[in-house]
């Protein structure tokens, strides 16, 4: 009955009160025909509703997102697409586009009458204040019975999606230092790590090109030595982000694991500038096996869009993807939370002899919404040190950029 209520509009709402009141008369007072026109009024609104429900809306829904793929609070447009498929024409329909509350308001519009085969194209704007994987759709549109009593919203088309990428803040300083290890290329064995035309020296192969021919290397072999021009290895860069969820505290966009997942994204996105092949160590990289593989920023990204906070345990399969590709050497960058001085000597063993390891703690008593005590950022910091790390700790309110220049003062990133 609750359901009934709420498709009727006001001309609906009044047959029923018409109706009621006129059967109601009608029968205390023994006017048959009173009567009849009451039932009639009451029967029309039902009838027609009981209608509504088998109409469908010969509407074809098309969505172009433009970019695809935005940050937080990037505006994007979207170019939805309506076709009438059907042989009549269409009734004057309203639309709402439904979406996830993160994207903003709903837009709503009016859709003209359009002939069978005619299309319109409606164009809005979303802008999403939360990273993460969001859904835009169904198109809802309303109809209406020919007699405007009832009016109800049929969902139309599907659902699309768009991909909403952590905050990047743009840091400064050169490249990291490097020793030489953790070098990644196609045949890093062979080649080093100081310039674009690293080349070395194989035995001559039928079909190599005669130019090639080293011939100071020939007339030392004895044997036709070729250059063979290789791409220059790349250094390796390890970034650990850790999702514990008893470490991290505050809520929305302004908790400390938000800060800890843009910060990630920001330092990924500037070494993958710097050249360097960047292995994401998260929970969802771990889990779908990219962890022990170089990620490309546009896919580690996207991973970084949908990371989510899992319980403690999960940080023991972290440091043990990261230790299968930190134990042949690499520059490791950790963002962390400060809450458990064992889990930050788990990370701190990732740093292997000679290595550099960089961290950011996160001091995140700043980040929790009553302030709570209990983070000591400072100490762990110094823990850290102990362990051959270069560690910053950081409060709600420092930026990534902030954080990766006092890393910068102490000397760790100067060229």
């Amino acid at each position: 009955m609750r359901r009934f209520r709420e498709v009727l509009t006001t001309r609906g709402r009044a047959f029923i009160a018409a109706g009621t009141t006129l059967t109601l008369c009608g029968w205390a007072l023994g006017f048959s025909d009173i009567t009849r026109v009451g039932v009639l009024l009451l029967t029309l609104p039902v009838a027609t509703g009981l209608l509504a429900r088998q109409q469908r809306a010969s509407v074809r829904v098309e969505r172009h997102l433009v970019p695809a793929r935005v940050s937080v609070d990037q505006p994007a447009t979207v170019s939805v697409l309506l076709e009438n498929t059907g042989v009549r024409r269409t009734p004057l329909l309203l639309a709402e586009e439904r979406l996830d509350y993160v994207l903003g308001d709903r837009p709503r519009f009016l859709l003209g009458r359009m002939t069978s085969g005619e299309r319109r194209q409606v164009d809005y704007v979303i802008r999403a204040h939360l990273r993460g994987r969001h859904t835009l759709g169904p198109l809802a549109v309303q109809l209406r019975d020919p007699f405007g009593l009832t009016t109800r919203f049929a969902e139309v088309g599907t659902t699309d999606e768009i991909v909403v990428l952590p905050r990047i803040d743009l840091l400064s300083g050169g490249q990291p230092p490097g020793t030489g290890l953790g070098a990644e290329g196609e045949t890093p064995h062979m080649v080093a790590l100081h310039g674009e035309d690293d080349q070395s020296i194989r035995e001559y192969r039928d079909g190599d090109d005669l130019r090639r021919i080293h011939w100071p290397a020939t007339a030392r072999t004895g044997d036709l030595m070729v250059r063979q021009e290789d791409r220059p290895a790349r250094r390796r860069a390890v970034i650990l982000l850790d999702p514990r969820s008893a470490g991290h505290r505050g809520s929305g966009a302004g908790s400390s694991f938000e800060w800890a997942v843009s910060g990630v994204a920001s330092i990924l996105t500037h070494l993958a500038a710097q050249g360097y092949a960047v292995h994401l160590v998260s929970l969802e990289s771990v889990h779908d096996g990219q962890a022990v593989v170089s990620t490309e920023p546009d896919e580690a990204l996207t991973l970084l869009a949908e990371a989510r906070m899992g319980d403690d345990h999960v940080l023991d399969d972290l440091v043990r993807a990261g230790h299968q590709v930190a134990s042949s050497g690499g520059l490791v960058i950790a963002v962390l939370a400060d809450r458990d001085e064992e889990a930050l000597r788990q990370v701190a063993s990732l740093r292997q002899p000679g290595g550099t390891g960089l961290a950011i703690l996160l001091d995140t008593a700043t980040f929790a919404d009553g302030r709570d005590a209990g983070g000591d950022a400072a100490a762990h910091s110094e823990l850290l040190h102990l362990a051959g790390w270069s560690a910053v700790p950081v409060s709600a309110g420092d930026a990534p950029a902030t954080a990766w220049a006092a890393l910068t003062t102490k000397g760790v990133l100067i060229r």
